[in-house]
């Protein structure tokens, strides 16, 4: 029998027998953020995120194949993520959860282990492009800080790769996200619903700040449940609805276009993609990615499988300007290449400035033709409000950094 087959037997026989500083300030709740680098060969970021973009297209498909035959599962180890401390069962219980957008369940398990307090709920398993889990579920209590969700519908990862250095995931995306992946149960509150459906929070909403680093670890970020926090971003936020466009619809999905330079050069049309923290570059369909190199004149780097300019193009290299509901925001020069202090990180040379604009590996009209990775919202403040089915997104103090 396969071995995720057999995994998920046991899993079904055992169900069947069976803090880090924290800030509140006008009814909402901050914690901090970290940045980790976890690369393991050259072409982990590119690869990594490909990957993702598969998974997410093909949602459904994964989830089933995960429960039919998880060593059939691709993975690719976390290259680039961010953190936050989380308690689970007890206060004292830290776990390091990957920030996730992009998926909505939140599990424990990959790293520190987890000893459930009740029976389990349920047999659970995710596929992400970085790998999977596949485990049981259970009601546990959980700890941000001083604010307690009590009964918050948890994995614990009997099984997990692609997770090394983390303990598991907090899932912030939409609830419809856990649809199918807990054995007879529809879906899964997330952790920001729950806030809000106990009154903990006022609003149904998670904020994001990020910033750039040259660190290989640096806490330089904030999540906010239940407000924004004005202090993070200037000027307003500007909100759009979800994308009616399907995949990118069952995400935080937006519709965008893209251009580059002052002369307006068109990158992108208009069309629909995602903001997701779970992806660390700006990932374009391949004939935007095309017209973006052609722009630049970047080189296509075989070690790194990111565009390479020299630095003397990097000083030619204009602003990429992204339209999002009649908003336009620009990423400078500086924002669109991986910091230089961190080439050898990545397997790349000093002697070349590397951009952090890659393709999705798949041409436009597919439904999910870009992706807003943490690359783009180091540079701006986000929120992903759940009350109001719409995504904001507001300048800061970062946007026009010259760090990298």
């Amino acid at each position: 029998m396969a071995f995720g087959s057999s995994l998920l037997a046991v899993l079904v026989l055992t169900l069947s027998v069976a803090a880090k500083p924290i800030e509140i300030r006008d009814n909402f709740v901050s914690l901090p953020l970290t940045k980790h680098l976890n690369l393991t060969g050259t072409g982990n970021l590119l690869a990594r995120d490909q990957a993702r973009v598969k998974a997410l297209k093909n949602r459904s498909a994964n989830v089933q194949s995960a429960s039919a035959d998880a060593s059939n599962v691709p993975v690719t180890n976390q290259a680039s993520y961010y953190s936050v401390q989380v308690g689970v069962g007890s206060s004292t219980n830290d776990y390091t959860l990957i920030v996730d957008t992009g998926s909505s369940n939140t599990w424990v398990g990959a790293d520190k282990p987890y000893d459930p307090s009740s029976d389990p709920t349920g047999v659970v398993s995710v596929t992400y492009g970085s790998g999977f889990f596949i485990g049981l579920e259970y009601d546990a209590t959980l700890y941000l800080g001083s604010l307690i969700i009590t009964d918050q519908s948890i994995g614990d990862a009997d099984y997990a790769e692609g997770f090394d250095g983390v303990d598991g995931i907090l899932g912030l995306g939409p609830v419809d996200l856990t649809s199918d992946t807990v054995l007879g149960t529809s879906t899964v509150p997330t952790v920001t619903d729950n806030l809000y459906s106990q009154n903990s929070i006022s609003e149904d909403l998670v904020a994001i700040s990020f910033e750039p680093t040259t660190t290989e670890s640096s806490t330089n970020g904030e999540l906010t449940f239940g407000g924004t926090d004005s202090s993070k971003y200037t000027g307003s936020i500007n909100y759009v609805p979800i994308t009616t466009t399907s995949p990118a619809s069952e995400y935080w999905g937006i519709d965008q276009s893209v251009t580059y330079g002052s002369s307006g050069t068109p990158i992108l049309s208009e069309t629909a993609g995602i903001v997701d923290t779970g992806t660390t570059l700006i990932l374009l369909a391949s004939d935007a990615y095309s017209a973006y190199q052609s722009a630049t004149g970047a080189t296509a780097d075989e070690t790194t499988g990111l565009l390479r300019i020299t630095e003397s193009q990097y000083s030619d290299l204009e602003s990429l300007y992204f339209n999002i509901g009649g908003v336009t925001y620009e990423l400078t020069a500086n924002a669109q290449i991986w910091p230089r202090s961190l080439n050898s990180v990545i397997g790349g040379s000093s002697d070349y400035v590397y951009l952090v604009v890659g393709s999705t590996g798949e041409a436009s009209g597919s439904g999910l033709d870009f992706i807003d990775g943490y690359a783009f919202l180091e540079r701006f403040y986000s929120v992903f409000d759940t009350g109001n089915s719409r995504v904001g997104l507001a300048t800061t103090q970062y946007t026009d950094a010259t760090t990298n």
